[in-house]
């Protein structure tokens, strides 16, 4: 697992909190694990997640602000308190001091300026032998386009991978991966959102409903009405998630609505699911274009393509050219085995060990686990010859 520095942003207002995600999302030492607007609620949020650092921007209201800063420094000595706003003046900086700030971060952001805030954050917890915490990876699998099986991928490479492993289903209108295992859960991921407050690994593991001795899945809800989540709520969810478990898999909806975005936000990686038809490429350069104006780096997507035939004209080469990303997997169609594996609810790559999918679905996880050997035998294995018997026709 990775070492990242946990930050909570607090009270600040909505466009300089968009420049703050963004500048946020670019750095590899820190990890946005909550946005909090409502300050009486900010207290008791902090105490139970307990980041490395949290943000807290001042406003008209200085005072109830930094009230509360000075609450958290009595009750939370390792969370370096960080106050933010557009007045520079020296009568602020000097008072958020002594509430207990131990850094102040100029509004809108600057990188420069962030990078600094951080980097002396990460100072203070060497220092304070607090170290950032261990948090598992997280992985979304995504398609902003219908029908190209990223269900399948999703549920299958959770099955593959060999450490604990949390399989979430954010697609909260029409989540279906409870079929894929055969399962027949009690709850769902309202049900860990509402009773969030008081989540430990008790609870966890009551909400979540096992498939195997790595893998647990926490199924959308049934009952669609009841529906009441926001994006923190996923954000604060995953975070507790990523302190359990190994790696945490995301399967959300196709639209960028903003539990999806909250879901991409915490990913490492954003594997992005197409199939070779003109429609689907198109819909997966769009979102690289989404994902850019986003701010996400470039190393964070990753393509795979799904539903390969040697009967399709498009080539695998036009479609790393036209999207501008490699492909690190390309997954064959195999309609019947893929149908069975969902009617039997067994995933493929546990029902069908010798099958292509499960054989390309293991070498894919493998990259994303961090085996690098495993992207290097792109040119080697199914997918390297599928490049060459292009190259040579």
């Amino acid at each position: 697992m990775d070492l990242v520095i946990t930050l909570v942003i607090i009270n600040v207002d909505p466009s300089n909190q968009r420049e703050l995600r963004g500048l946020i999302s670019k750095d590899d030492r820190v990890r946005l694990v909550g946005c909090i607007e409502n300050l009486d609620q900010a207290y008791a949020e902090l105490l139970r997640l307990r980041p490395s650092a949290a943000i807290i921007a001042i406003d008209g209201d200085a005072d109830s602000q930094f009230s509360l800063m000075k609450r958290l420094g009595n009750d939370l000595p390792g969370t370096v308190l960080i106050c933010a706003s557009p007045d520079t003046s020296s009568d602020l900086i000097l008072q958020s001091m002594r509430a207990g700030a131990r850094e102040f971060l100029r509004l809108p952001a600057d990188a420069r300026e962030l990078a600094t805030v951080v980097d002396r954050t990460a100072e203070f917890c060497v220092a304070h032998k607090e170290e950032p915490q261990k948090l598992g990876r997280t992985i979304a699998v995504f398609s902003s386009k219908g029908g190209c099986g990223n269900s399948f991928i999703a549920a299958n490479l959770a099955a593959a991978l060999e450490e604990p492993t949390a399989l979430i289903d954010l697609n909260l209108q029409a989540g279906d991966l409870d079929l894929f295992f055969g399962i027949k859960p009690r709850f769902s991921i309202v049900d860990m959102i509402e009773n969030r407050a008081r989540l430990d690994d008790s609870l966890i593991s009551a909400y979540m409903t096992v498939h195997s001795t790595n893998l647990s899945v926490l199924p959308a809800p049934r009952d669609t009405a009841a529906i009441d989540i926001t994006a923190g709520n996923i954000a604060e969810v995953l975070h507790v998630l990523r302190r359990r478990f190994s790696y945490v898999i995301i399967d959300p909806h196709h639209t960028l609505d903003s539990i999806t975005l909250a879901a991409l936000d915490q990913a490492d990686d954003i594997l992005l699911v197409s199939t070779l038809d003109v429609s689907a490429i198109r819909s997966a350069q769009r979102s690289i274009e989404i994902f850019d104006r986003l701010g996400y780096p470039r190393q964070k997507v990753r393509v795979i393509v799904n539903r390969w035939s040697k009967h399709i004209d498009l080539e695998l080469q036009q479609v790393e050219r036209f999207l501008g990303e490699r492909v690190i997997g390309v997954v064959p169609n195999d309609y019947r085995a893929a149908v069975n594996s969902v009617n039997l609810g067994h995933p493929i790559i546990e029902s069908q060990q010798s099958s292509l999918i499960t054989a390309e679905l293991k070498r894919v996880a493998s990259i994303i686990s961090g085996d690098n050997e495993a992207e290097e035998r792109n040119q080697r294995g199914f997918l390297g010859s599928l490049f060459w018997r292009r190259d040579a026709a």
